[in-house]
């Protein structure tokens, strides 16, 4: 959500794993995953309807300690919008 304010137009939209992938995929230019640790839920759950994604970026792989539901830090969350914005620019080189 950080990068879509920040950087209009270089993220379009942000779907929580929680939701209906299927439609929120279906017209996607690029698909970027974020999990929060090495059980990359969110990258299974998007496989199990026949999608890969371009991206897949772990938390925990950024140097994030994983939290459980603990509200994530203002460096945490800068660290990891950093390494977002690398993995795209670096797509897009």
């Amino acid at each position: 959500m950080v990068l879509l304010r920040a950087i209009p137009g270089l993220v379009e939209a942000c779907v929580p794993a929680n939701r209906p992938l299927e439609e929120a995929t279906r017209y996607a230019e690029r698909i970027l995953v974020l999990d929060g640790c090495g059980s990359a839920c969110a990258l299974r759950k998007l496989q199990g309807i026949g999608v890969e994604p371009d991206l897949h970026i772990v938390a925990t792989g950024c140097g994030i300690a994983k939290g459980g539901m603990a509200e994530p830090q203002f460096d945490e969350i800068e660290r990891l919008a950093g390494a977002v914005l690398a993995a795209l620019r670096g797509e897009r080189e």
